[in-house]
């Protein structure tokens, strides 16, 4: 028998994914090229993004330095005329004529205000403070880090410079408050993103100047050393409100003072990923194409026509031979071929299935006539064998004759059954049974009285090799009847065949005087246990209901041999 593969396996094995894996397999260095230079230029994006950050920071912080060393310079020479009725004055005009100034004041040596631009908030620790004394101890310029009152409405940086009185003794402080505003002039070129924030840390990292305050959180350690070695120091890490961002740091004056830059760390969508990603994308997409049009040629060229050979084949394993595969005149030079080919094989198949029918016709009439002549022998014998019967004196002599005629006379409906039935190989029961039993009593009409049958049996069709021992336990169970309880007078004869499932029943009874007392010792029930064998069955005799003998026959159910090419 033809052993066929599971679904899975042929799925695997189809050419559909062989071409698939093929191709994979071809262009897999072109997709693993594009990824690598994707993962590059991902890279290089990362570090010019680190690179421009840093810079960033690095330019504030100049530019901031640059702006706070200015201020120290205006407020020097400022200084030695910013006292007096006009003090104020003068440094409003200042204040207004240049950004980015919130304020300038002029302290006394106990840093109480003297003249200021703007409104000054009151500190009555002012002289306290570390920016101040500082100044008193001698330092030129510093920039408070924390000035201890909030000297503008806006994120700002105070620097102050000392003022000298004769003799170098210290005369005060001159202050300039400075928005970040006025600071924050990297964070808007083309490298950065949007979202960048500008804030002012002391040495601690602590921020004491923003311009929003959520944007910036606790440094890592080491920041301070690296940024003051390298002039700038990149980290990444979440601010206070828990976003992703990138922070760069850089020093702004020796004091201390850092600026730090907070930027949102790039997202999936943003530039520095879009770019990569999009050279990914292309030996990719070029990938897809590639495969989808290998697998839609491979689709309309090879598979469809194999799909429609295999349908062609189908109709030809269910005996239909007449169908040609005219559609595969349009497929490719290998696939017509092989389209002919199965062509020709389908009128091969129909030529010598031709030959068999011819050959199984001819051979249905040979057995039909070598049955029909063994039936006409079987009759010559009967024929010879009545005449020899009529020629007999002795009664017991006629009676065994009569009895191997009978005998015979059911071997000869078999074979007259087999040759005038549809199938050489079956004999349909019931009406077997029937027939045999009319033609058993017809030859005893004349010695008997009236005998009138009762034939029911159910449908079975069997082989002639298990009907020929049911044929004959018949032949014995009817003469039986015929000798012991029909005699003479006649009577009715019951013939009953039923079928139980696994199990089959033959029952034949009379209305006679039951049974004799030879009947255990005869020839006739030796027959029948011998037929009961050779059925792997069982015999017993019993009353019947009409006060005769019953025969029952129980046997396994006789199966009907398959029909030829199942």
């Amino acid at each position: 028998m033809r052993s066929f593969r599971s679904r899975g396996a042929e799925t695997v094995t189809s050419i559909r994914v062989r071409l698939a894996a093929a191709l994979f397999i071809a262009l897999l260095p072109v997709l693993l090229l594009g990824g690598l230079q994707s993962i590059f230029a991902f890279r290089a994006e990362a570090d010019l993004r680190r690179q421009s950050l840093e810079l960033a920071a690095g330019r504030s912080a100049a530019i901031a330095r640059a702006r706070i060393e200015a201020a120290g310079v205006l407020l020097q020479t400022l200084g030695p005329g910013s006292v007096g009725l006009e003090c104020a004055q003068r440094l409003a005009d200042v204040r207004a004529r240049l950004p980015g100034y919130a304020n300038l004041v002029r302290f006394d040596s106990r840093g109480r205000v003297v003249c200021a631009a703007a409104t000054t908030p009151p500190d009555p620790t002012r002289a306290g403070r570390l920016w101040f004394r500082e100044l008193a101890a001698g330092s030129d310029l510093v920039v408070a880090s924390a000035p201890g009152a909030t000297y503008a409405t806006e994120p700002a940086v105070l620097a102050a410079v000392r003022a000298s009185g004769p003799g170098d003794r210290f005369d005060g402080a001159m202050v300039a408050v400075l928005t970040l505003r006025s600071l924050r002039l990297e964070t808007a070129n083309r490298f950065m993103p949007e979202g960048a924030e500008i804030a002012l840390a002391d040495s601690h990292g602590v921020v004491f100047a923003s311009t929003e305050a959520g944007a910036f959180d606790t440094p890592p350690l080491g920041w301070r050393s690296v940024a003051s070695t390298r002039g700038a120091v990149l980290w990444s890490g979440k601010d206070r409100q828990n976003r992703r961002r990138v922070y760069s740091a850089a020093p702004l004056t020796e004091s201390g003072v850092f600026v730090l830059l907070s930027a949102p760390s790039p997202g999936l969508l943003s530039w520095a990923w879009i770019n990569p990603i999009s050279r990914l994308i292309l030996p990719l997409l070029a990938f897809g194409l590639a495969l989808g049009a290998v697998l839609y040629a491979a689709e309309r060229a090879v598979i469809r026509w194999i799909i429609y050979l295999q349908r062609v084949a189908a109709i030809y394993a269910r005996g239909r031979f007449t169908v040609r595969p005219v559609q595969a005149e349009r497929a490719p030079p290998e696939i017509r071929d092989l389209a002919a080919t199965l062509d020709d094989m389908a009128g091969a198949i129909v030529a010598r299935d031709a030959s068999l029918m011819d050959s199984l016709a001819e051979k249905d009439a040979l057995m039909r006539e070598i049955h029909h002549r063994v039936k006409n022998n079987l009759q010559i014998i009967t024929s010879l064998l009545n005449m020899q019967q009529r020629a007999l004196t002795d009664p017991a002599a006629k009676a065994a004759l009569n009895d191997t005629r009978q005998r015979i006379t059911a071997l000869a409906q078999i074979y007259r059954a087999l040759y005038q039935g549809p199938d050489l190989k079956r004999v349909d029961l019931r009406p077997f049974l029937e027939e045999l039993t009319g033609q058993l009593l017809v030859g005893e009409i004349s010695n008997s009285g009236t005998v009138r049958t009762e034939v029911h049996a159910d449908p079975l069709v069997i082989d002639p090799d298990r009907l020929a021992p049911i044929a004959l336990f018949a032949v014995e169970a009817i003469t039986n009847a015929q000798k012991h309880a029909f005699a003479g007078r006649g009577g009715v004869l019951s013939v009953n065949f039923s079928v139980r499932g696994e199990e089959a029943e033959l029952s034949i009874g009379d209305d006679g005087p039951g049974a004799t007392e030879g009947l255990g010792e005869g020839v006739g029930r030796t027959l029948m246990n011998a037929f009961a064998r050779q059925l792997r069955g069982k015999v017993s005799f019993e009353t019947s209901p009409h006060g005769g003998l019953l025969v029952r026959l129980i046997f396994p159910t006789p199966q009907a041999p398959p029909l030829p090419g199942t």
